[in-house]
């Protein structure tokens, strides 16, 4: 594979303003200020190590402002107020400047977190905008019904009607991740608004840019102070101080496992609404009758973009015994025509992983499993001037108990293990504490279905890997989640539902 890491600066004008502005602050009811505490932490590009902001440190009593600023937004004027057809064009206002401004987010994306250019501006900007787009539609569309009731004691000549509403769950808090930050904003924050709800938003430490970004474009397309509250910060204290406050109605989460049932034991105070879309083991299994034009570039594809760190990558191939060396040969041949370099030169394939104590994790697992046996078919080498990077990597020799198979690397990581009857298939893809996804090579449709009806996972991908619109509810299984995001049970999320029973 082909390693090229230059320094490449911004080409939008957007960017290199925005980047000029090197200090960063907090929104609270509508006005940007520094933290209380005053302090503040840089994040860098994970590429070329080069500084790209400061930003506001908040603090517990940060959480505590923003999250008064969005109780008192959720009954407002401005913002109850609003009528379901206004806040649907507010919505579809925030899609079009995400689109007008599609080229700026697509760089600072890719000089916070290192993906590539060409990931963040014909992937998830666009879809960020599509997110806004299509439950900007929903708004006019929160019905509730009425209900024949069957209840024999009422008064003598009158009647009961009886109806539900639906309402607005309260205050969201949102704590989005740093692999796709755009996009796991956008899942939160468009299906929040469209139901009424106001949020505090907080990102992950390690990349916050487009978040602060995209507020800012939110306020421009005009929604109401405190409606949208940002607080920078670390997990530890901001996204703990937020996970167990007493007036945050629902916490919506996507990271890891781990983290994830910390954000359980915290929401006990006041029973907090939980979305958590958490981690991911993802198997294919590749029959013999696979295509495999389409099979070999689609499963390299849904490992290896992103350089790995995508929740529902699919980390684990299962290929039958037929055609195991066509796929361990496909897969490395694959990974090594890749180009690693900085997300913004034209011709990068991959960037670095999001830091370097993420490239030495993934490290890590592959001197791990060097030493219980794995091969490495291509790749496995950590790479760069500040460690960052991490070859596209195609391991096979694996045992179903090795570390590496039981859990989530979230790097550019694949391993290949034959099977030789489908049964075999099946058991091998749920030996998983994980749930969240998982992908089926065939050209048999009656196969194709059977096993899709049967690996235990929220979503199963026929033919392909990593396909996703917002149409498409998106949830885990097992230990990968509550709750879906997405379609219309991403909107459930953020709903209440309210019985009126009446004697008239």
């Amino acid at each position: 594979m082909t390693i090229t890491i230059k320094t490449p600066e911004p080409r939008s004008e957007g960017a290199r303003a925005f980047l000029a502005r090197r200090q960063k602050q907090i929104l609270i009811d509508g006005v940007w200020r520094d933290a209380g505490s005053g302090q503040r932490f840089e994040t860098f590009d994970p590429a070329s190590g080069r500084l790209l902001a400061e930003l506001a440190e908040a603090t517990a009593s940060d959480v505590d402002e923003a999250v008064a600023s969005a109780s008192a937004a959720l009954t407002s004027k401005e913002w109850k107020g609003m009528t379901p057809s206004a806040r649907g064009k507010l919505l579809w206002k925030i899609a079009e400047l995400i689109d007008a401004h599609v080229e700026e987010l697509a760089e600072l994306e890719t000089l916070d977190q290192g993906k590539s250019f060409r990931t963040g501006r014909f992937g998830e900007i666009p879809a960020s905008a599509e997110q806004f787009r299509y439950f900007a539609g929903f708004c006019t569309k929160i019905l509730g019904t009425t209900i024949p009731t069957s209840i024999a004691y009422q008064p003598e000549g009158r009647e009961i009607f009886a109806y539900t509403t639906r309402e607005p769950v309260g205050v969201v808090a949102a704590i989005t991740p740093w692999n796709s930050p755009m996009l796991m904003a956008a899942m939160k924050l468009a299906p929040a608004l469209a139901a009424g709800c106001t949020v505090v938003l907080k990102p992950a430490e390690e990349t916050s840019l487009t978040a602060i970004r995209l507020v800012e474009l939110m306020l421009e397309a005009g929604l109401p102070k405190g409606v949208v509250n940002l607080v920078t910060g670390f997990g530890e204290v901001v996204g703990a101080a937020l996970t167990a406050h007493p007036d945050v109605d629902k916490v919506a989460f996507t990271g890891s496992t781990e983290v994830g049932k910390l954000i359980v034991s915290a929401a006990q105070g006041n029973l907090k609404k939980l979305t958590l879309e958490l981690g991911g083991k993802s198997p294919a299994i590749v029959m013999p009758d696979a295509d495999m034009a389409l099979a070999i570039p689609g499963i390299a594809r849904g490992i290896f973009s992103n350089s790995g760190q995508v929740c529902v990558a699919g980390s684990r191939v299962y290929a039958h015994r037929a055609v195991y060396e066509e796929v361990v040969d496909g897969l490395s041949k694959a990974a090594a025509a890749l180009t690693l370099g900085h997300g913004l030169d034209t011709g990068t394939d991959l960037g670095p992983l999001v830091n370097r104590k993420q490239a030495d994790r993934v490290a890590g697992f592959i001197a791990e499993g060097r030493s219980e046996g794995a091969e490495i078919t291509s790749g496995g080498n950590q790479t760069g001037e500040f460690g960052t990077f991490f070859e596209p990597t195609v391991v096979t020799s694996v045992r179903p108990d090795m570390r590496m198979m039981r859990e989530e690397i979230f790097g550019p990581v694949v391993a290949v293990t034959p099977f030789d009857h489908p049964e075999e298939a099946i058991a091998y893809a749920n030996d998983s504490p994980y749930g969240l996804a998982g992908s089926v090579w065939t050209q048999d449709l009656s196969s194709a279905h059977r096993l899709a009806a049967r690996v235990k996972a929220g979503t199963i991908w026929i033919n392909c890997h990593s396909y996703f619109s917002p149409e498409l509810p998106k949830g885990g299984h097992k230990q990968s989640g509550w709750g879906y995001e997405n379609g219309a049970p991403g909107l459930e999320n953020y709903l209440e539902t309210k019985t009126v029973c009446a004697v008239i």
